[in-house]
C-alpha cells in the first residue's frame, strides 16, 4: 500500500482545485529507507556504502479493484552495497536524485538486510502504485 506525502497532497489540490501551476519533475527516483518516510518526510533514507536513488518509469494506470495502479517496467538495480545498509523495509518515489520532495512512500512486503557486497533489486512490476 502507498501513500502521498503531504507534497503530493497539496501539490494536487493547488493544481485542480486553486488552478496553480506545478512544476512537473523531469525524473522520478526510488529512495530505500530503513524507517518510514511518512507523509511529512522524516524518515531515515540509507547513506552510504555506494548506495543512489535510482530512476524508475511507471505503466501507464489501470482500474484494479476501484484504485488507479501503475507499476515500475524495468527492472531497478541498486549499486552493490560497499558497506551495511541495515534493514530496508521502506521505499519512497522522489523528483530528485537527491534532495528533491518525497511523492508517495510505502513499506516492502518484508524487510531486506543489506550487507556489504549485496545488491537490492526491484523486479519488473513488483513496485506497485496505487490511489483509491
Amino acid at each position: 500500500m502507498s501513500k502521498a506525502s503531504n507534497y503530493l497532497e497539496e501539490a494536487t489540490l493547488n493544481y485542480f482545485l486553486r488552478g496553480q501551476t506545478v512544476s512537473q519533475p523531469q525524473g522520478f527516483y526510488v529512495a530505500l529507507y530503513i524507517t518510514n518516510p511518512t507523509d511529512a518526510d522524516t524518515g531515515s533514507e540509507v547513506t552510504g556504502g555506494a548506495y543512489a536513488r535510482q530512476q524508475i518509469n511507471f505503466s501507464a494506470p489501470v482500474q484494479q479493484a476501484d484504485k488507479a495502479t501503475i507499476s515500475n517496467t524495468e527492472r531497478v538495480e541498486f549499486p552493490t552495497a560497499t558497506a551495511a545498509w541495515g534493514d530496508v523495509a521502506y521505499f519512497g518515489i522522489r523528483d530528485a536524485a537527491t534532495g528533491g520532495h518525497l511523492l508517495v512512500h510505502g513499506a516492502f512486503n518484508k524487510p531486506t538486510t543489506v550487507s556489504e557486497g549485496n545488491k537490492f533489486i526491484i523486479d519488473v512490476g513488483n513496485l506497485t502504485i496505487s490511489i483509491a
